[in-house]
C-alpha cells in the first residue's frame, strides 16, 4: 500500500492509504459476513482509510440510515481495531424522518444538528474521536458562520480530528474556510466530490443530485485545488458504480459525444498495461499531479482485489497525457 498525508496542522494531519474504501452499503445491501471479509482484506493489504456517513443507507429500507456506521462499530470491536484505521463520516444529509430523503427533509447543518449528530456517529462507530467529519451537503437555511463555528468547536474540543466538505459549491467552501481562519478555528481541509475519468455534462440534472446541487468535480474545483495545496480531494464514484464494465449503468449526464473518445483511450491504456479499465481509472487518479484519493466501494473481496492492484499500476507520462487529452 502507498500513503499520502491529509491535513496540514501537525496535531491533526494523518497518513492515509492512497485508495479509500467506501462502506456505504455495508450492513444493508452488503451483508455483515461479506462486509467483514472486505474490511479484513482491505486492512490486511495495508489500507487504513474507510468512508461512511450517518445517513448510509437510508434508501435501502426507507429508514434514516446508520447501518454502515453501526456495522463498522461492530467490526472494530470484534477485531480490536483502534486508531490505526482512519474512519471518515459525514452529517447533514440524514433524513429527519423515515420515508423521506436528503433532498426534501435533511437534518441540515445547524449547531444543534452538528453536535448531536456527531455524538451519535461516535456512539455508532464506537470511537472517542471522529477522524474526519464532513459537511455532507449544503444547508442554505443556516448561516454559514454558524456551521463553520460548530464544526471548528468540535475540533477544538478534541472530538473531531479533520474537517471536510462534500458536494458544496467551490465559492461556499472558500467562504467557509475564510470564516474559520478569521475565527481562529479549524476549517475544511478535505473535499469529497464525484470524480472519474469520464466528464459529465453540466446542462442536465445530475444523477445523484436532481435538485441541482453540486456533486461533480468541475474546472473551478480543480483550479481551486491547484491554488490550495493544503487541500485533498477524495473522489467518490470513481468507477461510476460499475459503468466502465456495464455500459448500461452509465448515468445520463455522461451520455454525450465526449464519452466514447475517453473510453477508447482507457481501453488502449488498459491493453498496453495488461490492466483492467477500472484499474487504469484508479491509477490515473492516484498518480495525478493533484492530491486525489479515489474512494471506491465494493460488494465482494474479488472487486476489492481488482482495486488494490491499481495502487501499484504505474502509468507513463505519455499514457497519462493521452488519457487527459481525450475528448
Amino acid at each position: 500500500m502507498k500513503f499520502r498525508t491529509i491535513g496540514t496542522a501537525p496535531a491533526t494531519r494523518r497518513e492515509v492509504s492512497v485508495l479509500a474504501l467506501g462502506a456505504m452499503l455495508f450492513g444493508s445491501r452488503t451483508d455483515e459476513e461479506t462486509s467483514f471479509a472486505v474490511l479484513d482484506r482491505y486492512v490486511e493489504a495495508g489500507g487504513n482509510f474507510i468512508d461512511t456517513s450517518d445517513n448510509y443507507a437510508f434508501w435501502e429500507d426507507g429508514g434514516q440510515g446508520g447501518q454502515s456506521e453501526e456495522l463498522l462499530g461492530r467490526w472494530r470491536r470484534s477485531r480490536g481495531i483502534g486508531d490505526e484505521v482512519f474512519i471518515a463520516t459525514k452529517l447533514g444529509a440524514r433524513p429527519l424522518a423515515p420515508g423521506t430523503g436528503f433532498v426534501d427533509n435533511p437534518e441540515g447543518l445547524s449547531v444543534k444538528v452538528i453536535r448531536e449528530s456527531a455524538e451519535r456517529s461516535r456512539e455508532r462507530l464506537g470511537v472517542a474521536k471522529l477522524d474526519l467529519l464532513y459537511a455532507h451537503i449544503e444547508d442554505h437555511r443556516v448561516p454559514l458562520q454558524e456551521t463553520v463555528e460548530a464544526f471548528g468547536e468540535l475540533v477544538a474540543e478534541g472530538t473531531v480530528g479533520l474537517l471536510g466538505a462534500s458536494n458544496h459549491a467551490t465559492w461556499r467552501v472558500e467562504r467557509a474556510r475564510a470564516l474559520a481562519a478569521a475565527a481562529g478555528l479549524a476549517g475544511y481541509e478535505v473535499l469529497q466530490y464525484a470524480y472519474t475519468h469520464l466528464r459529465p455534462r453540466t446542462d442536465v440534472p445530475q444523477s445523484l443530485f436532481p435538485d441541482g446541487s453540486l456533486g461533480h468535480v468541475g474546472p473551478d474545483l480543480l483550479s481551486y485545488l491547484r491554488a490550495e495545496p493544503g487541500l485533498t480531494l477524495v473522489a467518490y464514484s470513481p468507477l461510476l458504480r460499475g459503468a466502465y464494465t456495464h455500459p448500461d449503468r452509465l448515468p445520463q449526464d455522461f451520455d454525450h459525444p465526449g464519452t466514447p473518445p475517453r473510453l477508447a483511450a482507457l481501453a488502449e491504456v488498459a491493453k498496453e498495461t495488461g490492466a483492467t479499465v477500472n484499474q487504469v481509472v484508479l491509477a490515473w487518479q492516484i498518480g495525478a499531479d493533484l492530491p486525489i484519493v479515489p474512494l471506491a466501494g465494493v460488494s465482494s473481496v474479488a472487486q476489492l482485489e481488482e482495486n488494490l492492484a491499481a495502487v501499484d499500476l504505474e502509468l507513463t507520462q505519455e499514457q497519462r497525457a493521452r488519457l487527459d487529452a481525450a475528448h
